[in-house]
């Protein structure tokens, strides 16, 4: 072993690592991201729930049972209904994640005991569904108008607790595979389609076939399409792989269109593939694609709501989620699979992912032109 040899080759890997930007800022920047993310978005207790209340009492007993649970902060509301039908609705277009439901014989349910109030949860995501049986279980005390003194205050005489009822849908069993399984369509599909065009362009680069292709007369908007259309037909038929292996073996349920699951696992395939034709324009080889693709893939993964409830996020942690595809096409996904809802009533996340990959497809198909030139 000669120690001087050894330490010319150290010294040689650390210039080459200096000159090499990519890859020094994915060194500094993971551990930032991973610390950031796991320290400040990740929240295993969800908050401010999007809720829509249908007081069907409206009297100031039950005025103050929902001032009372909203106080806890569980439940944010965000809308206003006059029957369950219409919360059920809301539920179904992802709307709300919580509706809470009063009947109008109120008072009389209070003097005989009965359920009082009712909190109708999406238990499709099974991390809201166990803060809504939490919000439940919370001391909610009712103090009647009789039992008030004269300065509005409630008496010091114990009351009963509210008798509050959870009624979950979609996933009452809170059967973890029905909420894991469509998002794995999501997280595979990101996974290699990003990673399989990320690498497409540098590997003409790097094989010398770069030059072939800009002899012919294939333009860079035919060069970019015809990288995507085979990992297009690739991705449906891992779509089909997992929902046959989800319903064979977890018995999860296609409650929605099975043409609208495709259509919108079509859109996040061409939403990752444009991502990753962008991604290809930027990296000088293939471990620099590799490098990126797990920078945009782990942010995916922690904030698109798969793992962890979008709701504990703080907002700006939701504001970047929203960038990302993985994002919208978990609603969608859930939305059409679990609770019925269909592409119409989920417009404005397939809408998302259509600007995406307009802005991405277009971006990408203007930066490879400037590297021809």
């Amino acid at each position: 072993m000669n120690w001087r040899r050894l330490w010319a080759v150290v010294i040689k890997e650390l210039r080459q690592l200096r000159r090499d930007r990519i890859t020094l800022g994915m060194i500094v920047g993971v551990p930032i991201v991973q610390l950031l993310l796991f320290g400040y978005a990740i929240n295993l207790n969800p908050r401010h729930l999007p809720t829509a209340i249908a007081d069907q009492a409206l009297t100031s007993g039950s005025r103050q049972v929902v001032m009372d649970m909203l106080a806890t902060g569980v439940i944010e509301p965000v809308a206003e209904a006059s029957s369950p039908q219409q919360l059920m609705t809301m539920l179904r277009r992802g709307e709300i994640s919580v509706g809470v439901v009063i009947p109008k014989d109120f008072e009389r349910r209070l003097a005989t005991g009965e359920e009082a109030v009712q909190v109708l949860v999406d238990g499709s995501d099974t991390v809201v569904q166990n803060a809504a049986v939490q919000l439940a279980q919370m001391p909610l005390t009712y103090v009647p108008a009789q039992a008030r003194n004269a300065s509005g205050r409630g008496s010091s005489v114990p009351l009963p607790e509210l008798p509050i009822s959870v009624v979950a849908f979609y996933n009452p069993q809170r059967v973890s595979a029905i909420n894991i399984v469509p998002g794995l369509i999501g997280i595979i599909l990101t996974m290699t389609m990003v990673m399989f065009t990320s690498i497409a362009i540098v590997r003409e680069r790097e094989r010398g076939n770069m030059e072939l292709l800009i002899a012919t007369p294939v333009s860079s908007a035919e060069l970019m399409l015809g990288k995507v259309l085979p990992y297009w037909a690739i991705g449906l038929i891992q779509t089909s792989l997992v929902l046959l292996a989800g319903m064979l073996l977890f018995d999860v349920p296609i409650r929605g269109s099975l043409l609208d699951v495709y259509c919108s696992a079509i859109l996040l395939i061409l939403a990752n593939l444009s991502l990753g034709l962008l991604i290809s324009t930027r990296a000088q080889s293939q471990f620099q694609a590799m490098q990126m693709t797990f920078f945009v893939f782990v942010p995916s993964i922690l904030l698109s709501g798969f793992m962890f409830p979008f709701d504990g996020m703080p907002e700006p942690a939701q504001w970047i989620a929203e960038v990302l595809p993985l994002t919208h096409f978990l609603r969608l996904i859930r939305g059409i699979m679990l609770r019925g809802a269909s592409l119409g009533e989920l417009w404005q996340d397939w809408l998302a992912l259509v600007m995406f990959i307009a802005l991405m497809m277009t971006l990408a198909i203007a930066r490879f032109r400037k590297r021809l030139d």
